[in-house]
């Protein structure tokens, strides 16, 4: 598997221990999303459960590579969002998957080495399942690692943090970043890195979906707006049509220059006609939005509350 540049440190850390026989039995795996951080996991897993890894990596051939491969492999279970009993996927962990995963790690490993636990998004578990969860974090069996992974580790419990080794993967500086956009041969590469703040994965993805395009296009719409044409409810269909989530992040990229025109000039490149201290409340409502939209709330009233601000 192909190494990110800024997973060369955290590798490097963990294998480290590996070969002092120090590794945790918990392991916290966080960062902003496009990072990396399920591939450095899967990795990282891969390595762990082979038979004859080298500096960590694994063989690929061995009987646990091939069983790891058809996704078969004993020793390593995988808990995500489960179905309720009418079949719908959940939006949450819930206790009883906890449960049913502490009576596995119960067990034995089946080859006689680690036996892994990952869980992904761990920050879905609800309030139930992280309290069933402690019991396994303050009392892990031998050889049995736990492994959480979280877009957002501030919604986990801090009694859930404490007890897990943190690997927290940061933005790379832009100048190693934007090297990384060109040898992947994204067109553009400092117009994406500017549009996902910074992140080169999500820059990557976004370049190759056409994001660029849907960046210009909220400008737009917020200028329109701002100059009294439009309508924000065709906005808002438009918008809640195609990547709502990532519209509303490049809304409060819009909100930011436009903070930043105002402290030097009258006006911003948007010619809103709200002061510097009315634009900073306007970009914190986008990410409480952006937020919210993640909730039963209706999205279409959340966006167009956004937009009756909006002048």
């Amino acid at each position: 598997m192909s190494a990110l540049p800024w997973h060369a440190e955290h590798w490097s850390r963990l294998q480290s221990r590996r070969q002092r026989d120090a590794l945790p039995h918990a392991l916290l795996v966080c960062g902003a999303a496009g990072l990396g951080k399920r591939e450095f996991v899967q990795r990282f897993v891969k390595g762990l459960l082979c038979e004859q890894p080298v500096d960590g990596e694994a063989c690929g051939h061995c009987r646990r590579c091939l069983l790891l491969a058809a996704g078969t492999h004993p020793d390593l279970i995988e808990l995500s969002f489960g179905l309720r009993k009418d079949g719908v996927q959940r939006s949450e962990i819930v206790v009883d998957q906890i449960r049913d995963l502490s009576v596995r790690l119960a067990m034995s490993s089946q080859f006689g080495g680690w036996q892994v636990a990952l869980i992904d998004p761990a920050d879905a578990m609800n309030a139930a399942a992280g309290n069933a969860l402690l019991k396994t974090l303050e009392e892990p069996a031998a050889q049995t690692m736990l492994i959480l992974l979280a877009d957002a580790p501030w919604r986990l419990p801090q009694t859930i943090r404490s007890r897990c080794q943190r690997i927290e993967f940061h933005l790379p500086d832009a100048a190693a970043a934007l090297a990384w956009l060109q040898d992947e041969g994204v067109g553009d590469a400092p117009a994406a890195l500017a549009a996902a703040g910074g992140n080169p994965g999500l820059a990557s993805a976004w370049a190759k979906e056409g994001a660029l395009d849907r960046r210009l296009e909220v400008r737009k719409d917020l200028a329109a707006l701002a100059a009294g044409r439009g309508q924000p409810m065709e906005v808002v269909k438009r918008w809640l049509d195609n990547e709502p989530a990532q519209r509303l992040w490049f809304a409060a990229q819009a909100a930011a220059d436009e903070i930043k025109s105002k402290v030097t000039e009258k006006t911003g490149p948007l010619a809103s006609a709200l002061n510097a201290e009315a634009l900073d409340h306007w970009y914190n409502a986008v990410n409480r939005t952006r937020e919210s939209l993640r909730g039963p709330l209706r999205a279409d009233l959340l966006l167009l509350e956004l937009l009756a601000q909006w002048r």
